[in-house]
C-alpha cells in the first residue's frame, strides 16, 4: 500500500502539482552533515546516559507494556536510541537524512531496533501502532512544529506516551538573557548558509571561545556557592568539549530554528490529542511528556 502511496505522490510531482513535506531540505542536509562529523563516538558513557536521564526524567517508564514497541523520530546519529533500545521491546529509528547510517552503525549490535529514512510526516509507521515514541531536539526545526508532533501522535497506540524536547522561548529568562540571545541569533542567520568546512571552523571557534569559558565560569561560579541558574551556557558546565563542540553546531549551522513557550508546546500537545502533559524544570528546556487519549 505505501508502494502505491509513493508512486502516486512521484505522478503529482511529475505532473507539476506542488507536494509539501514537512521538512526543511537546507536543514536536513545541514543536520546530515553534523552527524557524519559528530557521530557521538566520542561521547562517554557516563555523560551520553547523564544527558539521556535528564531529557528522560518525566518519562513514565513504569506505563510501558512489557516487549513495547515505539519510535525515535529524528534519530540522528543515534546517541539517545542506542541508551533506549535495551530498554523496550523494540525500537523504530526514523530520520529523512544520511544520519540514518550512522544510526544504523551506532545500534548494529541490537537486534530490536529498526531502520526508517523517512520525514515525520511520511507516516513511516501504522496509525495507532506504537505503545511510546520521543522526539529529542527535531520538531523545532521543521517548518509546521504543531503538524509534525500531531503526526507523532498518531502513530500512538491511545494510553501510549510521547515525549518531546523543543528549543523553548527564554519565558523563564531575563530580559537581558533574551538580547543576548537576539545576538546569538543574527550570528547563526549568517554562518547557517555558510560552506560546510568554514562552518565547521567557525562552530568549533564559537565553542572554544564562548561555551567553553563561560561553562566552565559558572563551574566556578558553582563551587563558591553561587547560583548559576542564570548563567549563559551554564547547562554546560559539566559537560565535555565534545558536548559542546556538537550543540555549537547543531545550535549556529541550523537553516530553520523556531522557539516555543511552556504555554504553546502545552496547546500545541493538547491539540494533538495529548493528555496529562508533564514538563520538566530542569535543563534542557522544555522537556513535555503527554498520553495519547
Amino acid at each position: 500500500m505505501r508502494g502505491w502511496r509513493a508512486i502516486g505522490q512521484s505522478m503529482k510531482v511529475w505532473a507539476g502539482e506542488h507536494v509539501k513535506r514537512n521538512l526543511d531540505p537546507a536543514t536536513v542536509n545541514s543536520f546530515g552533515d553534523e552527524w557524519l562529523r559528530f557521530d557521538q563516538s566520542a561521547l562517554s558513557d557516563d555523560e551520553a546516559s547523564t544527558i539521556f536521564d535528564a531529557y528522560f526524567a518525566v518519562f513514565p517508564w513504569a506505563a510501558l507494556p512489557a516487549g513495547a514497541s515505539g519510535f525515535d523520530m529524528g534519530c540522528g546519529s543515534g546517541r539517545w536510541a542506542r541508551l533506549m533500545a535495551p530498554k523496550v521491546g523494540h525500537l523504530h529509528c526514523i530520520d529523512p537524512s544520511g544520519a540514518l547510517e550512522v544510526a544504523r552503525g551506532a545500534l548494529e549490535d541490537e537486534p530490536n531496533v529498526s531502520f526508517h529514512r523517512a520525514a515525520v510526516d511520511d507516516e513511516p509507521l501504522p496509525p495507532n501502532s506504537q505503545d511510546f515514541g520521543y522526539s529529542l531536539g527535531v520538531l523545532h526545526h521543521v517548518p509546521d512544529t504543531a503538524a509534525a508532533i500531531r503526526s507523532c501522535v498518531a502513530m500512538l497506540r491511545p494510553g501510549a506516551p510521547f515525549l518531546v524536547y523543543l528549543y523553548y522561548a527564554f519565558d523563564n529568562r531575563s530580559t537581558a538573557f533574551k538580547m543576548m540571545w537576539r545576538f546569538s541569533d543574527l550570528l547563526r542567520r549568517v554562518i547557517c548558509h555558510m560552506p560546510a568546512p568554514l562552518k565547521h571552523s567557525l562552530t568549533d571557534a564559537l565553542a572554544f571561545g564562548v561555551y567553553y569559558p563561560l561553562a566552565r565560569l559558572s563551574l566556578l561560579f558553582e563551587w563558591f556557592g553561587l547560583s548559576v541558574a542564570g548563567m549563559p551556557l551554564s547547562y554546560y558546565r559539566r559537560r565535555s568539549f565534545y558536548t559542546m563542540r556538537t550543540d555549537s553546531r547543531d545550535r549556529f549551522g541550523t537553516p530553520l530554528e523556531r522557539r516555543f513557550t511552556r504555554d504553546e508546546i502545552r496547546t500545541m500537545m493538547h491539540a494533538a490529542g495529548l493528555r496529562d502533559i508533564v514538563f520538566s524544570d530542569c535543563a534542557p528546556y522544555w522537556c513535555a511528556v503527554g498520553i495519547k487519549q
